[in-house]
């Protein structure tokens, strides 16, 4: 299992490989963290009920289901252990979490791959796989690595398809507020026509909290609801996450903030990063995929420089890397060093 952010086995000064908000945490929440110390004396809140209705207010949810978890993984894995499906798809390349969560559950696995001359993007074909006999179907919106979003209308007629062939969706919205764009739950009408789908979020990314653990998942069906909550340990949460998760749901300017730094950051890396002959896809979110011939992993982590090989992602191969996008001092320390291991290594090493 392999993931961004091994910074314990490599000495790195700038970590690209993780995906989260180039602000850092909120003061609010490291004072919340700060104040559950004290807490830690008490068992926490089994039902985490102050958390769950600040996410239902903040979210409009109405009358789904919500159910927090130790991050988004815990969430994955509980989902297929309460739908116990025999037959699962995943669309590639795409987050290995899923593939973990599915190998989980002993289903068989069918891998969707999307193309990379349409940019890595989910296509009409998917409904060829999606038969009878599938039961569920991970979708990431945006998707890591590639960063692209699904628009709402094909979104929605993927669904009503799932919806008629009997499959579960659950619908990875982790990246989706660094694009600006509204999530399935936005039409709160949307709970009730497609009990199928499970919406999964985290305070990970957003808040740049990965090591407090906290994400949660959404749907309109109460008996699935139900299914999942037994797949959970009672005490799944701690003080800290349930202080941190309230603390941090408070944070709308913080919220509104992200979405233009990274958009200027992101355009800033694009260009920039085209202008050296490495071959950019054009993603929403707060990453960026890259294709070069250069070994950019290996030279950049000489430099103490950490970015997200990507060669072992399904449906890529060597040459893909993800990067973050972090502030503008972060990001020219970047350009500047890419700037000079192309000119020490050559030129129009991308894809075009």
């Amino acid at each position: 299992m392999i993931h961004g952010g091994d910074i314990y086995r490599n000495h790195v000064k700038l970590d690209f490989s993780v995906n989260i908000n180039p602000q850092g945490i909120p003061q609010s929440v490291k004072e919340a963290l700060q104040e559950s110390v004290d807490l830690s004396e008490r068992y926490p809140d089994i039902h985490a009920q102050r958390l769950t209705e600040r996410i239902r207010d903040v979210e409009n949810a109405g009358n789904a289901g919500i159910l927090c978890g130790n991050g988004a993984s815990e969430l994955f894995m509980a989902v297929v252990h309460a739908v116990k499906p025999k037959k699962i798809l995943i669309p590639v390349p795409s987050f290995y979490g899923y593939e973990w969560a599915a190998q989980a559950s002993g289903a068989e696995i069918i891998f969707y791959e999307m193309k990379e001359a349409q940019g890595f993007c989910l296509d009409e074909g998917i409904y060829e796989a999606l038969t009878e006999d599938m039961d569920l179907l991970f979708l990431a919106n945006p998707n890591n690595p590639v960063g692209n979003i699904l628009s709402e209308a094909f979104l929605m007629k993927l669904c009503e398809h799932c919806l008629r062939k009997g499959i579960r969706v659950v619908l990875d919205e982790c990246f989706l507020e660094f694009t600006g764009e509204n999530g399935f739950g936005a039409d709160k009408d949307h709970w009730e026509q497609y009990p199928n789908v499970v919406v999964v979020r985290a305070f990970t990314k957003l808040y740049a909290i990965p090591g407090v653990r906290l994400g949660y998942l959404m749907t309109g069906d109460h008996k699935l609801y139900e299914q999942i909550r037994k797949q959970l340990p009672e005490w799944n949460l701690s003080v800290f996450a349930q202080m941190a998760g309230c603390a941090a749901l408070d944070e709308k300017e913080y919220r509104n903030r992200t979405v233009a730094i990274v958009q200027k950051e992101r355009e800033y890396l694009i260009q920039a990063l085209s202008e050296l002959g490495i071959t950019v896809y054009p993603g929403r979110a707060d990453y960026l995929l890259l294709q070069t011939d250069l070994p950019l992993a290996a030279r950049l982590l000489e430099r103490q420089i950490l970015i997200r090989d990507c060669s072992n992602y399904r449906g890529l191969d060597e040459g893909f890397y993800r990067i973050a996008v972090k502030e503008h001092k972060e990001n020219t320390i970047l350009i500047q060093e890419l700037q000079d291991i192309e000119q020490k290594e050559g030129k129009n090493h991308g894809k075009h």
